[in-house]
This record gives C-alpha cells, sequence and structure tokens, in this order.
C-alpha cells in the first residue's frame, strides 16, 4: 500500500507537469520546427462514408473519407487521416511537414499509400472510370472518399478495417492490391539551412529556396529601414524575388542596430527573413498539428499561399550560434542543430544536460521523448541571443488492440457541415484547450489522493507502535 500511494502521488505529479505543459506548448509561440510551405485550420470532415473497425475488443463503426482544410493566406486543402487511432480537434491548425516528421517517416508502405492518393478520389475525379478499373458498378463521391480512406488505414495503421458500403469496400480492395511504393513529394516551400549567423559587415548566407513554385516573394526583416539589413543575392545585389534553387544573403552592415534585429551593445543581432508564394501543395504530403489532432496525408490542393522562414545570426565576437531543430520519428526525439560560425565556443544547458559547440563547428544535439510528450524549451546564448521551440512529439499510431480514442457524436458536429451520408461521426469534440483544464484537475488530484493514502499509513503505522 505504501509503494501504491507513493506511485499515486509520483504520477499525479508526472501528469501534471508532462500533461499541462501540453497545453501551454500547444498555446504559446513557439518554433515547433522549421515550419515551411502550407500553414492550415482544419474545418472537418466533408465527403466521407462508414466504415467499421475490428480490434480486439470488438467491432466499432467510424466515418471515413476527405477532411477540408483552410489555408492561412487563402487556399483550400483536402486531406485523408493517416492515424486511425487519435482523435481530430476542432480547429485545429496543421503544417506541412515531411515524412520523418510523422508515423509515416518509418513506415515502409508510405510510398503505397501516396500512390492510393494519386490513383484515387478527388485526383481521379471521373469516378465511372474508377469504377470501372476497380470491377464495381458504380460510384458515389461518398463511396470514393470511404474506400480510399479504408485502403489509406491498412497501410497508415495496420488497421483491420472495411467499408460499409459494399462498393467502397471493392474500391479499398482494389486499391489496396493495386499500390506500389512512390517517393516522398518535395516540400512546396522551404528554406535550407534555416538559420545561419557569422560576422557583421558581409554576407551571411547562402539560404537556398526550394519550391515547386515558379517564382516567391522575398520579404525582407521587418525592420530593415532602421537594421539596415538586406535580402541580397551572392553578389550582394537586393532581391525581391526568387525561384527554385536561388540562393539568397543576409547582408548585415558594421552598424546593424534596433527593431526586431534584436541588436545588442557588443554589437550582436539577429534578423528574419520570409519568402511566399501561391502553388499547388504536392499530393502525399503530410501535415501535423501541434493540439495532438490526427496526423493528415495531403489528398488534394487548390492553389495556395505557402511560406517559409530563415534566420540569421551575427556578433562581432565570440560565439556566434545559428540553431534550428526538427522531429526525427525514426529516433523517437528532437534533432537540434547547432552552428557556430564564432571564435569561442558556444555552451547551452538542455533538459539538465550541458552541451559545447566548438568555435567554427556544427552539431546535432538528439533530444530523445517519449510517445506524445510536450516539449518547451529556450536556449539562450551571447549578445541577448534566444531561441524558443516547442512541439508535441506525435511519431506512433496505435494499435488496434488500444481502442479508438475518437468520440463518436450522436448528432450532427459543426466540423461536418456537408457530409452527405447519414449516421453518427468520429470527431472530438473539443480542442486542446478546455481538455487542459481535465487533465490538470486529475493530476491535482491523484496528488491529493496520493497525500491523503500516506497520511493514513502512517497513522496506522503511529497506532501499531503506541
Amino acid at each position: 500500500m505504501a509503494r501504491l500511494a507513493a506511485a499515486t502521488l509520483v504520477s499525479g505529479l508526472v501528469a501534471a507537469v508532462v500533461l499541462t505543459g501540453a497545453g501551454r506548448a500547444t498555446a504559446d509561440d513557439g518554433t515547433p520546427q522549421n515550419q515551411s510551405g502550407a500553414t492550415a485550420t482544419i474545418n472537418g470532415l466533408k465527403t466521407y462514408g462508414e466504415a467499421v473497425v475490428h480490434g480486439d475488443s470488438g467491432d466499432e463503426q467510424v466515418a471515413a473519407g476527405l477532411f477540408e482544410m483552410s489555408v492561412d493566406g487563402g487556399g483550400t486543402l483536402q486531406t485523408y487521416c493517416v492515424d486511425l487511432h487519435n482523435p481530430t480537434q476542432r480547429d485545429a491548425r496543421y503544417h506541412e511537414t515531411a515524412w520523418s516528421g510523422t508515423s509515416l517517416g518509418a513506415n515502409k508502405s508510405a510510398g503505397k499509400i501516396r500512390w492510393i492518393l494519386q490513383n484515387s478520389y478527388p485526383q481521379v475525379n471521373d469516378l465511372a472510370a474508377l469504377a470501372r478499373k476497380a470491377g464495381v458498378g458504380s460510384l458515389t463521391e461518398q463511396d470514393a472518399a470511404a474506400g480510399t480512406q479504408v485502403a489509406i488505414w491498412r497501410y497508415s495503421d495496420g488497421a483491420d478495417v472495411d467499408a460499409v458500403d459494399p462498393q467502397a469496400e471493392k474500391l479499398a480492395d482494389y486499391l489496396e492490391k493495386s499500390a506500389r511504393g512512390q517517393n516522398e513529394p518535395q516540400a512546396s516551400l522551404t528554406l535550407t539551412p534555416p538559420a545561419v549567423s557569422g560576422r557583421p559587415g558581409g554576407l551571411l548566407g547562402p539560404v537556398t529556396v526550394h519550391t515547386n513554385a515558379r517564382t516567391v516573394t522575398v520579404i525582407p526583416p521587418s525592420d530593415a529601414a532602421l537594421s539596415g539589413v538586406r535580402i541580397t543575392d551572392k553578389t550582394g545585389k537586393p532581391v525581391s524575388t526568387a525561384e527554385d534553387g536561388s540562393e539568397l544573403y543576409f547582408k548585415v552592415p558594421d552598424d546593424a542596430a534596433g527593431g526586431t534585429s534584436h541588436a545588442s551593445s557588443s554589437g550582436g543581432g539577429s534578423a528574419e527573413l520570409t519568402v511566399q508564394a501561391s502553388t499547388t501543395v504536392p499530393v502525399g504530403r503530410a501535415f501535423t498539428s501541434e493540439s495532438r489532432s490526427q496526423t493528415q496525408i495531403l489528398a488534394g490542393s487548390s492553389e495556395s499561399t505557402v511560406a517559409a522562414s530563415a534566420n540569421a545570426t551575427w556578433a562581432e565576437q565570440g560565439a556566434v550560434p545559428a540553431l534550428s531543430a526538427q522531429t526525427d520519428c525514426a529516433k523517437s526525439a528532437v534533432d537540434l542543430t547547432a552552428a557556430n560560425t564564432g571564435d569561442k565556443p558556444f555552451t547551452f544547458e538542455l533538459m539538465s544536460t550541458e552541451y559545447t559547440i566548438p568555435a567554427r563547428t556544427s552539431r546535432t544535439v538528439t533530444i530523445p521523448l517519449q510517445e506524445d510528450q510536450a516539449y518547451d524549451f529556450t536556449i539562450t546564448g551571447p549578445n541577448g541571443f534566444e531561441r524558443r521551440f516547442t512541439g508535441v512529439l506525435d511519431c506512433k499510431t496505435q494499435g488496434s488492440d488500444a481502442g479508438l480514442t475518437t468520440q463518436t457524436l450522436s448528432e450532427p458536429s459543426p466540423a461536418s457541415v456537408g457530409g452527405t451520408t447519414g449516421g453518427t461521426v468520429n470527431l472530438a469534440a473539443t480542442g486542446g484547450d478546455s481538455a487542459t483544464g481535465v487533465i490538470t484537475g486529475v493530476a491535482i488530484g491523484l496528488v491529493v489522493i496520493g497525500g491523503a493514502v500516506l497520511v493514513i499509513l502512517r497513522q496506522r503505522e503511529n497506532q501499531q507502535t503506541d
């Protein structure tokens, strides 16, 4: 009983620290990864049918089909779920990411999922032709969406799942058997590296543009007029547009100062550039949310606004760090890349461990995390340097024996407006904010219960001693 009480107390404390941390990580403005490409808000399940998931605890009927997202700056995305056992949070914000930052990175069948996306609805919108290939009489949009989602779940989650409608089930079987591996699509827009550093009085970079757009607009630092920092090509000529493969540089004057450049009295500072374009996002790109909403994969895109950013840090002397971070699901970790172009070592502490990056070197620090663990850390350095990174490690899909965690609603949901089939819709009831309060209350309750049990045990020990 004593061990049980202690365990209860410790569990309560861990829940209070880790789980409420997830709420903070999603609410504050941090840098989850090197965000680039499209950022969007999920509107809900729009075109769907019904499916049955067979699990150890029995069968459960779920909605299966296409989600819709609204892109920041304009545009619409259509996506399928690749994370069956995780709930979809209403109005969750998503960002485009590489497969390596999701469960797809370690999934040998991820390329087959992309084949399914390219060879089914909505990429193939001739439903009569799709029906002939699948060997079915006819397909409605709802059948096509449900069948496609079921086939994807069989590869993304290893799920034992069937479509309720016979036509949709035949389509799912056809897609599953016909799928062939394909390569991961490139990002719609990204900058590499996302962080550079150096001495003022010259060019810092290069930062290379990677995009499927014909041209991108280069947006200079917001305080360029005050700081004097310019975005140029390798000759030092200012640029306002770029294209795939273009190399951009920060031209930092000797006396760069003021505004958001965060200049210090010792001659150090930082600035950020943004590139933006309008393009279609490649089919098969992954989308993740920092609010623990199920991972999505892109099935279709209108002309949409995409953006990417990079920052530069400079100093006249000492260490000059450049930091960036990205999720590495193969390691169940976040990889922090730290480059130091200065003449002195850059030392920082993270999770009770001290790291030192020697002068003129670059290293990647791997920060192991548990699945679903929230992280929120800030790294500081000389000359007012500060970088904050936040997020939640979401790298695995749960097995079928864990049961579905989505909540079945018995009445129409605002997130499912536009669906044309009957039945219930499997969506989470709310976003992360309300859940945070519940989690915190549970954690506090565990602490109180644990403390009460300890007090009772001590009283019994005293009575026996007397």
